[in-house]
């Protein structure tokens, strides 16, 4: 854009010149003529006639056109900056969920790393032991030889104590003696005089057939639901009438006094009265006989056992399988006061109680005495020589 001239009173040689600065023509000869003056546009022409109007308008048509490229490289900003940060949050969230992801992934491998250093700390344990137990199998073959026997002597003698195993400790004792004869050194004489003194002991200690009378007693218990209760009891049959053979006897002896007694009877007609006599009695000797059978009379004890109710009965019953059973743990436990009570309580309920008339009643009765009979606990003695002398032998090797 041409710039305005600083200086009005030098012409632009490049711009029109106004009319009023163009030299008046020369007056030519002639009648004189007035001049004319030239008219000065009207409306949107006359404006634009103006360079000044002119230089307005151009400016203002350039500064609208910077306007209009400046918001519309400002609306272009503004949309890569959105999108710029539509992907600073899309790649924002791909990196928080990365984050979550490795965090989980570092949770998972410390739980892990603890079950792999737990099971380090486990194979370390393991692999000390294992070498603390190659060291004890490394050791003198005597030293094993007199640990595994003083261990079977413990364990003997314990059984020996709570449980009256003798036979037991008779073989753990002649194990340990066959153990130490394989060995020639003259030091196992004292483990094996010890020894040997224990099995003496041991031999001469009367025998418990605690198997047999457990035996017994489970056979008894076996026994005891078909054992007869007195409220059980039935009646008895009725017996054959004999009347009629006592009343041909009677008429015989009567026709025939001067034969023999042998002598079979001669039958004789009976008059009307007879015959009579005859009905009356066989008819009032079966009625006696009805009445007989309707009542007895029996002598009992304790009334009270004959009057249970099949509930009671069974409780009975029960009651007397718990008492032998608790006989069969005194035995085993050789508690004999306890074994001794449970059996005469037992053999008290079954006279009580039971039909001390049946067989099988009297077999148990039997077989509960001969178990009674027996011995339940001895004194045995303890294992300490031997203990003592293998230990002593340990402690000064």
């Amino acid at each position: 854009m041409n710039e305005l001239p600083n200086n009005p009173e030098k012409p632009n040689m490049g711009a029109p010149l106004a009319p009023e600065t163009y030299p008046a023509p020369a007056p030519a000869a002639g009648p004189a003529v007035e001049p004319r003056v030239p008219e000065a546009p009207s409306g949107l022409g006359g404006l634009l006639n103006k360079p000044q109007n002119l230089a307005i308008v151009a400016l203002a048509v350039l500064l609208a056109l910077q306007t209009w490229s400046t918001h519309t490289r400002f609306n272009k900003l503004r949309e890569e900056v959105a999108r710029t940060l539509q992907k600073d949050n899309a790649s924002n969230a791909e990196t928080a969920q990365l984050v979550r992801d490795t965090q989980e992934t570092a949770k998972e491998l410390q739980v892990k790393v603890g079950v792999l250093e737990s099971r380090q700390s486990e194979s370390q344990s393991q692999q000390a032991a294992l070498q603390q137990m190659y060291q004890d199998i490394s050791k003198n073959r005597d030293e094993w030889a007199l640990s595994e026997i003083e261990q079977v002597l413990s364990t003997a003698s314990q059984q020996l104590q709570l449980a009256g195993n003798v036979q037991g400790a008779l073989i753990a004792l002649q194990n340990a003696d066959r153990s130490l004869s394989r060995s020639d050194k003259p030091q196992f004489i004292t483990i094996r005089r010890a020894i040997a003194r224990d099995i003496e002991k041991l031999k001469a200690l009367p025998s418990v057939d605690q198997a047999g009378i457990a035996l017994r007693l489970d056979n008894v218990i076996g026994q005891i639901d078909n054992l007869p209760l007195l409220a059980d009891e039935k009646p008895a049959e009725p017996q054959a009438p004999r009347r009629v053979a006592a009343a041909h006897g009677a008429a015989g002896g009567g026709g025939g006094g001067g034969k023999a007694a042998g002598a079979a009877p001669v039958p004789q007609e009976l008059g009307l009265g007879q015959r009579v006599t005859e009905t009356w009695r066989n008819w009032s000797q079966e009625m006696w006989d009805d009445i007989r059978q309707l009542i007895r009379v029996r002598t009992v004890a304790t009334p009270e056992a004959l009057m249970l109710s099949p509930s009671e009965s069974y409780f009975v019953r029960e009651n007397l399988k718990l008492r032998l059973l608790n006989a069969r743990l005194a035995l085993l436990s050789r508690n004999e006061g306890t074994f001794r009570d449970d059996i005469g309580t037992a053999q008290e309920m079954l006279v009580k109680y039971f039909d001390a008339r049946a067989r099988s009643t009297i077999a148990a009765q039997s077989m509960l005495r001969q178990v009674q009979a027996n011995n339940v606990s001895i004194d045995v003695p303890d294992l300490s020589e031997s203990l003592n002398a293998v230990r002593n032998y340990k402690s000064k090797s």
